[in-house]
């Protein structure tokens, strides 16, 4: 008999462009895992499992969650700047700086 497969996606989005790969893994597969398949850490180097947060649809989830069937696995970026601070930028009119 066949191992059980499911379907998930992963992706991450940079500025000018972004990485988006259907998988069929075993069902089982832990996120950690689905990013290894993926390729996504050959295609971006600059991704560190250690820093970089992670999540399912939009939700944190640790490395080692497990995938269920038509999951989206993201990998986060670090914000560039803080939500809070630029909102009172841009209501009070001033222009960013650095």
């Amino acid at each position: 008999m066949a191992e059980a497969t499911i379907e998930v996606q992963v992706c991450y989005a940079l500025p000018d462009s972004s990485f988006l790969r259907s998988l069929n893994v075993p069902a089982g597969t832990t996120i950690e895992q689905a990013l290894a398949q993926s390729g996504l850490l050959q295609a971006v180097p600059g991704i560190d499992l250690a820093i970089n947060m992670v999540g399912i649809h939009g939700k944190r989830k640790p490395l080692d969650a497990v995938l269920h069937q038509h999951d989206r696995v993201e990998v986060y970026r670090p914000l560039q700047a803080d939500p809070k601070e630029a909102r009172r930028r841009r209501a009070s009119g001033k222009p960013a700086t650095g």
